[in-house]
């Protein structure tokens, strides 16, 4: 492991199901205009950055909002940073949900036909063995639900403390080291 290693987490800009909390896992929809905008206000916070690499979420959203961020380079793009799956839920609300399964939470009550927290826990902990591996600063671009999950994971901690980490659309954070410890530097920043 590269004790330099980091990981900038960059969530996708808005879209119009993220504005109305309708969980979007594997849908490919785009950024909505404010969207646009809101990846574009966080592009002069990820340019000063030193970003050795660039992953990102093959799904639109995310590769939209990393073209937005205008690195002037391609980024690979990684099948492991697709959105959780939430099966039977995908394209309805919490609230929804919760008019037959009460006080259900993608972390604790899963999701019929879609992803475990530890499934996605397993993806996740493939791009942090990666980024560990190659060191520097890798910039992921990818989802809400998914990157929460990277950032327990990261920390050492279970996929469904991920639910400690609210992560808002177009924001920035990075995740790194406290001497040997893996930290949170910063979270859920504009630029």
């Amino acid at each position: 492991m590269a004790a330099a290693a980091q990981i900038a987490v960059v969530r996708h800009g808005q879209t119009e199901w993220s504005l109305n909390g309708r969980h979007t896992g594997t849908t490919d929809i785009p950024l909505t205009d404010e969207g646009r905008a809101e990846a574009r206000a966080s592009a002069p916070l990820v340019q000063a950055m030193p970003i050795d690499r660039i992953v990102c979420s093959p799904l639109q959203r995310a590769r939209e909002t990393c073209g937005l961020l205008g690195l002037g380079h391609e980024p690979t793009i990684d099948a492991d940073l697709v959105e959780w799956n939430y099966g039977i839920y995908e394209g309805i609300t919490t609230k929804e949900i919760r008019e037959t399964v009460p006080d259900w939470t993608v972390w604790f009550g899963g999701c019929p036909e879609g992803e475990t927290p530890d499934e996605v826990a397993a993806r996740v902990d493939r791009v942090i063995a990666a980024a560990r591996e190659a060191g520097g600063t890798t910039l992921v671009v990818a989802h809400g639900h998914v990157l929460r999950v990277l950032t327990a994971r990261w920390l050492g901690l279970a996929p469904q403390d991920g639910r400690f980490f609210r992560l808002d659309t177009a924001t920035v954070s990075l995740l790194g080291w406290e001497r040997e410890t893996p930290v949170v530097l910063w979270w859920n920043s504009r630029g």
